[in-house]
């Protein structure tokens, strides 16, 4: 996951040069988007209640007809999606698996649904589990397979990603497009990536499929922004709002780029304050912090970060914050120890380089560079161009002398300063 939020403590210094510094050429106008901040009424919200209302009713008269619990499951998805309840997330997979035991697990399409479920809970090891449950049974395998794709790469299991990606990479379809596109993501190759994304977007505009086009949208927004390509970024935004004027992710996309392309803080924390009032999740906070840092006001940095630690209180969230949980106890509440405890957690639950990065980032605030640089060697460099794992890298390089590889990852971390923002950007220019 990019999380684009760094939350480092900067010098009066850096302070000072943040600033002071030129912002970058304007490519977004709040006319443009205004409207979609002010909206009135959630028209997926109102649908999605509506729907819920509907087949609960029709489940309370006839208690035996499981599939219905698939059609309740279904509208608290789109709730989730709505709100950021999470909640809903959860009342969701609990339907989902009261059909997955009225039948046994023999269905692959309900084992595929409570595994999407479960995938946005973090819930990755089990997620796997159930998949080759469903891959046994053999219906529908194509889905199977791409959806076993997935939970491989996310657990870091790549070799066997490869192996279902030669499955279906030769497919033209929209699912396989998108996740040649996640690979080639994977690998650092970012061009690649945005072609196939390109591709897939134009699948779901000749098939005029809504949902597809904003996913596409906000997708290749994300791209368009770690390329560099700024306008195409905000272009993006602003047609998945078209679609959805409730589209938290793609308003929240604008309030990075108002934030980190042009510098404008105070219009960013507008934009992510009518967010929050209209969508739920922690790592707003996470985002407010960073601006407030960035504009030097600590107090307001510092009651953020303890609104997202009380966020995360709820039980509900599971698993799903644990990374961000690291990287706030181990640089801005001095708590190594647990930090590195819950790291260590993350590591096995989903071995991945951007997991093992936290775990070695931990080592190295807790002033165990040498450990650091172990886990770095064995499981970070050449598996991973995240640019957040690439600067912890570069620091812990440094830390142990080696100044020739930092000068090479530097050069290249430079040119994700917009991924980053500025007040990483700052740290890579003093590395």
């Amino acid at each position: 996951m990019n999380t684009k939020i760094t939350f480092l403590i900067l010098g009066a210094c850096a302070f000072l040069i943040s600033c002071t510094s030129t912002p970058s050429q304007k490519v977004t106008a709040s006319a443009e988007y205004n409207s979609y901040l002010a909206i009135a009424e959630n028209k997926t919200l109102i649908d999605a209640s509506d729907i819920k209302k509907f087949w609960a009713s029709k489940l309370e008269k006839t208690p035996n007809q499981y599939p219905y619990h698939a059609k309740i499951a279904s509208s608290h998805s789109q709730l989730f999606k709505a709100t950021g309840e999470v909640s809903h997330l959860l009342k969701a997979s609990s339907h989902l698996e009261i059909v997955n035991e009225r039948t046994n697990y023999q269905n692959a399409n309900y084992i595929r649904s409570l595994v999407r479920n479960y995938i946005s809970q973090h819930r990755f090891q089990e997620g796997l589990v159930l998949l080759k449950k469903a891959e046994v049974l053999g219906e529908n395998l194509d889905a199977t397979q791409k959806m076993l794709f997935d939970v491989h790469l996310e657990l870091g299991n790549v070799a066997a990603a490869e192996l279902y990606l030669n499955h279906f990479k030769n497919d033209n379809s929209f699912d396989a497009l998108i996740r040649l596109s996640k690979w080639y993501d994977h690998e650092g190759k970012l061009l690649a990536a945005i072609k196939m994304m390109e591709k897939a977007k134009l699948k779901a505009e000749d098939a005029n499929n809504r949902y597809l086009k904003q996913w596409s949208y906000t997708n290749l927004a994300d791209f368009y922004g770690h390329a560099g390509r700024i306008k195409d970024a905000y272009n993006h935004y602003l047609k998945a709002l078209e679609l959805d004027p409730n589209d938290a992710y793609a308003k929240k996309g604008i309030a990075w780029i108002v934030f980190s392309h042009e510098k404008n803080s105070e219009e960013a924390l507008r934009i992510l304050n009518t967010i929050m009032s209209q969508h739920k999740a922690p790592d707003y906070y996470l985002l407010k912090a960073e601006i407030a840092e960035y504009m030097g006001e600590n107090a307001e940095k510092e009651k953020n970060i303890q609104a997202f630690m009380n966020a995360i209180q709820d039980k509900n969230y599971g698993v799903m914050y644990t990374s961000y949980e690291v990287s706030i106890l181990s640089e801005e509440l001095n708590n190594t120890e647990k930090a590195l405890e819950i790291a260590q957690q993350e590591v096995k639950l989903r071995p991945t380089p951007q997991s093992y990065d936290l775990l070695a980032w931990t080592y190295h605030l807790q002033g165990n560079s040498a450990k650091a640089l172990e886990i770095i060697e064995q499981h970070v460099l050449d598996k991973t161009f995240e640019p957040v794992a690439m600067y912890h890298a570069a620091e812990i390089l440094k830390a142990n002398g080696n100044t020739t590889s930092v000068a090479d990852i530097k050069a290249e971390l430079l040119e994700s300063s917009f991924e980053v923002g500025p007040l990483l950007t700052q740290k890579i220019q003093r590395l």
